[in-house]
């Protein structure tokens, strides 16, 4: 009676949802005790009711009375539908429309029937339940033909049927809207909980997006310093120890920024990599301080001090009210512009102006001038850089422009809403 799964129920309406299943599942535990219960009901108003139809009645007609034969169908139609009892979770249907005959020749099969009844309003539709029992009830005449009431007369007995049909009827399917409420909050708790996951998961990708645009700005700018002073070695390998000394220094010190901020970023991917440990989202270290555009004076110094001639003019009116996401993304911008500089144009003299105020908006920009040497070195790049920019300028709300000027520069120009 359990394991055996079976194919959809034709009654169900489409889309609808049931209670139950539909594939046949064991019983539980409380599926038992209810099950026995009612099998329990069953049988003990099938005994009262065979001891009572012994008993000659006054009122009954004399065929009826002295019918031994309908006595025995009777009491047999009770064992068949009180033993139908234990199938009535597998084909609810099914059973109500086979006991419809008990319903007219059966006096002892009644709670039987009557718990038939009330498993199919609680396992289907209204529409379905409603049916059967409106079959049932079309049966009373004949029932009360058979055995008449002795209380009261054929309308009164009807009506009385009628109203204990549809309490079964109301029961049942207030029951069903239970379970359906009770398996509809249990889903949106389900999908509640999968969404919370989606988020920390959507989360954990943007902070990783976050931490990969990081990674290409700041290490980018570091390894074009060390491919410059490495290719100028490699140009001029007759040059004054002095020189070779301070390049060496420079490298050496480049190189040990880069891996200290690339072992800051691996970190934190791998502190993002353990298990959250509550239901919020996954703790990370501390980031170090990002930079902005207070910064921007030493990030045009380590550019000279790498060889590139560069000049800042900063025309920033009440430039410590300005936004720090707003300062970090010029200051990356200004980051990246000297970079392609120095990969593109070794030797140029570039030019980083910024000016803005409140209410006008931030305007970075970025020009080099034609180079004048070849790069002895090409150093590689992912060709990314500028898109990695536009995205950030378009995040922020801004614009970015880059290409060659009238004059064969190459103009790096953004701009970022400064709010007033």
């Amino acid at each position: 009676m359990g394991g055996v799964p079976v194919p959809e129920n034709p009654w169900l309406l489409p889309g609808e949802l049931v209670a139950e299943p539909t594939r046949v599942r064991r019983r539980s535990a409380r599926d038992w005790i209810v099950d026995c219960v009612a099998f329990a009901l069953a049988v003990s108003y099938l005994v009262f009711v065979s001891w009572d139809l012994r008993q000659p009645q006054p009122n009954m007609t004399a065929d009826a009375t002295s019918s031994i034969w309908l006595y025995r169908l009777d009491l047999l139609l009770g064992v068949v539908c009180c033993g139908l009892i234990w199938w009535r979770r597998r084909w609810p249907l099914g059973l109500v429309l086979l006991t419809l005959p008990a319903a007219v020749l059966s006096v002892s099969g009644g709670i039987a029937i009557v718990i038939l009844l009330f498993t199919v309003a609680v396992h289907r539709s209204f529409m379905v339940a409603a049916a059967a029992t409106a079959a049932h009830a079309a049966a009373t005449p004949l029932y009360y033909l058979i055995y008449p009431d002795r209380d009261l007369d054929l309308l009164g007995a009807m009506v009385f049927t009628a109203v204990v049909l549809g309490a079964v009827l109301a029961w049942g399917m207030f029951v069903r809207a239970r379970r359906q409420l009770i398996v509809s909050l249990r889903d949106r708790a389900h999908r509640a909980e999968a969404e919370q996951q989606l988020r920390i998961s959507q989360a954990q990708q943007a902070e990783r997006t976050r931490i990969a645009r990081e990674m290409h700005d700041v290490l980018a700018h570091r390894i074009s310093l060390l491919s410059l002073h490495a290719g100028a070695l490699e140009f001029r390998p007759d040059a004054p120890r002095e020189e070779i000394a301070q390049a060496a220094g420079v490298i050496r010190v480049a190189a040990h920024q880069a891996l200290q901020e690339l072992r800051e970023v691996i970190g934190v991917l791998r502190t993002d990599q353990l298990p959250p440990t509550s239901s919020t989202l996954p703790v990370r270290a501390a980031e170090p301080p990002q930079p902005t555009l207070a910064d921007l004076p030493a990030l045009v110094d380590e550019s000279r001090q790498a060889g590139t001639r560069v000049s800042l003019v900063s025309e920033v009116d009440q430039a410590e009210t300005l936004p720090t996401g707003l300062g970090r993304a010029a200051y990356r911008i200004v980051q990246e512009g000297l970079t392609n500089a120095r990969k593109h144009a070794p030797g140029a003299a570039a030019t980083v102006a910024v000016s803005g105020r409140p209410g006008n908006g931030l305007t970075v920009e970025v020009t080099n001038r034609r180079p004048v040497l070849p790069a002895p070195t090409p150093i590689p790049g992912a060709g990314t850089g500028l898109v990695g920019l536009a995205e950030r300028a378009t995040l922020a709300g801004g614009r970015l422009t880059h290409g060659p000027t009238e004059a064969g520069d190459f103009r790096l120009a953004a701009w970022l809403p400064w709010p007033a």
